[in-house]
């Protein structure tokens, strides 16, 4: 189905209180009821449960950035929304994140959600089940050019993923980013024809060409407590795009968060801490 842009007068909103931004969706009334809270944030009802399927990603979307990947904190009352909701909607709340599933699971312990990992390198397709490789290891000689091209920049943090390998360059000079992306560049073109570099929020990442995180939520909703739901997916940055691509695809909603990479004009939501009282809300909601 071909998606639209729905907002303003040109359709009913999907939320009450929450940004007026634009709206990625398939079809035209969303189903969901809401009750105005006197506040942006406030929770919509899911009309029918049944009917939807729940994908997030992480840093940025439900935990709020931080200057290192290990330097995040996990809010209170996240793990116990996100245990809810998947009782609630029947196990269809999956992660769809470019961290290792490894790493998910110790930021959202005890919950081991399905999960998609390394924008979609790592697939869990069911809750606490065996971790799959989707993709081959990165050659040790490319790792270590990598490396070797970062030395030049203090403040650079490398994190090797298998599949993988994430360039931060938050805590480095302003100039660090523009002249590693060139780096990186030219050096996967003169090595690795099955690889590219994807764009994130103060980082570069060198993955597989052939796996996205929409491929991933695709993968995700073909899965027995997904099949016929309509997915949400809510995410943040540039590798979030093919999922919401995805999802509206798949009869769904793409949310964005603002941040580095969306306005707040073109936002549903101002930042993590509104998606998270958002799913709090939702899943007592659904819970009641």
């Amino acid at each position: 189905m071909r998606s639209r842009l729905l907002g303003g007068s040109a359709g009913p909103e999907p939320w009450s209180g929450l940004s007026r931004a634009p709206l990625q969706a398939a079809g035209g009334a969303i189903g969901w009821r809401s009750k105005p809270h006197g506040r942006r944030g406030s929770c919509m009802h899911l009309e029918r449960p049944s009917e939807w399927a729940l994908f997030l990603d992480l840093d940025g979307t439900v935990i709020d950035i931080a200057p290192t990947p290990d330097g995040v904190q996990v809010a209170s009352g996240l793990v116990e929304s996100l245990s809810l909701l998947t009782r609630e909607l029947d196990g269809a709340v999956a992660v769809v994140t470019g961290r290792r599933i490894a790493e998910a699971d110790r930021l959202l312990a005890p919950l081991k959600p399905i999960a998609a990992g390394v924008h979609g390198a790592e697939l869990r397709a069911t809750a606490g089940g065996d971790i799959a490789s989707c993709a081959e290891p990165l050659p040790v000689s490319l790792m270590a050019a990598v490396t070797d091209l970062c030395r030049d920049w203090p403040g650079v943090l490398l994190e090797p993923k298998r599949s993988s390998m994430a360039v931060h360059y938050r805590a480095a000079a302003p100039a660090a980013g523009p002249a590693l992306e060139q780096a990186l560049q030219r050096l996967l073109e003169s090595t690795a024809d099955h690889l590219i570099l994807c764009h994130g929020r103060k980082v570069l990442e060198v993955v597989p060409k052939d796996i996205s995180k929409g491929a991933a939520l695709q993968s995700i909703a073909a899965l027995a407590a997904f099949r016929s739901r309509r997915p949400i997916m809510i995410g943040d940055d540039i590798s979030d795009e093919t999922a919401f691509d995805a999802a509206v695809r798949l009869d769904g909603v793409a949310l964005r968060v603002a941040g580095e990479h969306f306005a707040k004009e073109r936002a549903q939501f101002e930042n993590p801490a509104q998606v998270r009282r958002w799913l709090a809300e939702l899943a007592q909601r659904l819970g009641a």
